[in-house]
């Protein structure tokens, strides 16, 4: 039996720890799928990280918890996109076995901060103590310590998707506590008047200014929305971005099944 006083795990962040290594990142994106299955596919394919999006889906918070506690226990870091800046969005569900927050819509440095201090605990933020956290087991562990070991396993993810976001790159990476800034292409490209054309130059040169931002400030540069062109994407890698979002769940469900049947369809009957 564990004893709830010994020390707590190592708490691990296989995203972070992937970046760190000037490896590529890659998420998945979970938008239908409430069970924690998702979490078990997700490392079987390969994933760094899972992010549960409570932006664009109807998925239940307490749905979204407890796909984070399975990815943690998987090896695969857990991030969920908050639906609003609030910081009690960001507090609940780091509390409930997230390892990360994205923060959709981040135009500013002072929106930036704000998200950030709501991520860490202090002194490095304004996050409030909770009792007890899925992260360490739900050990009694020192305040002092689990505030050190919090900060450090969490993944603090901002989404640039406007032009005003990207003519704020240079001082939304200087913001301390941030770690990955994150284009988000499809927002963006709506907001530039290219809906869509995420091969457009004008695409291209956002994200040379992210990338060079966050090369002066030791943070990460994030594509979304161009998985499924690869050649656009491989010119932002080479750029040097550095974590992906791969996809939504249910897209690749979708394309398996519609590839499945037309296979089947395909089959002689004689």
């Amino acid at each position: 039996m564990t004893d709830p006083q010994s020390p707590a795990p190592a708490l691990r962040n296989p995203l972070a720890e992937t970046l760190a290594a000037g490896r590529l990142g890659v998420a998945l994106l979970v938008q239908k799928v409430h069970g924690v299955d998702i979490a078990l596919a997700a490392q079987a394919c390969g994933f760094d990280a899972l992010s549960v999006d409570l932006e664009h889906s109807v998925i239940p918070e307490s749905a979204a918890a407890q796909i984070c506690i399975a990815a943690s226990q998987m090896g695969v870091t857990p991030l969920v996109r908050v639906p609003s800046h609030a910081a009690h969005y960001a507090n609940r569900l780091l509390d409930a076995g997230a390892c990360g927050i994205v923060a959709p819509h981040v135009d500013t440095a002072e929106q930036a901060h704000a998200i950030a201090q709501a991520c860490r605990f202090a002194p490095a933020g304004k996050r409030s103590v909770a009792g007890s956290w899925p992260h360490l087991g739900y050990r009694t562990v020192p305040a002092a310590e689990v505030g050190r070991l919090m900060n450090a396993a969490t993944t603090v993810v901002v989404m640039l998707e406007s032009p005003e976001a990207i003519a704020n790159a240079e001082a939304i990476a200087a913001v301390p506590g941030v770690d990955i800034l994150h284009v988000g292409s499809t927002d963006l490209c709506a907001s530039l008047g290219i809906p869509g054309k995420v091969a457009d130059p004008a695409l291209e040169r956002c994200y040379a200014q992210v990338v060079a931002a966050c090369r002066r400030h030791g943070k990460v540069a994030g594509a979304g929305g161009l998985a499924a062109t690869p050649q656009v994407l491989s010119t932002m890698l080479r750029m040097g971005v550095r974590f992906v979002t791969a996809g939504i769940e249910w897209d690749f469900l979708m394309a398996g099944a519609q590839q499945r049947a037309r296979l089947l369809r395909s089959l002689p009957l004689e």
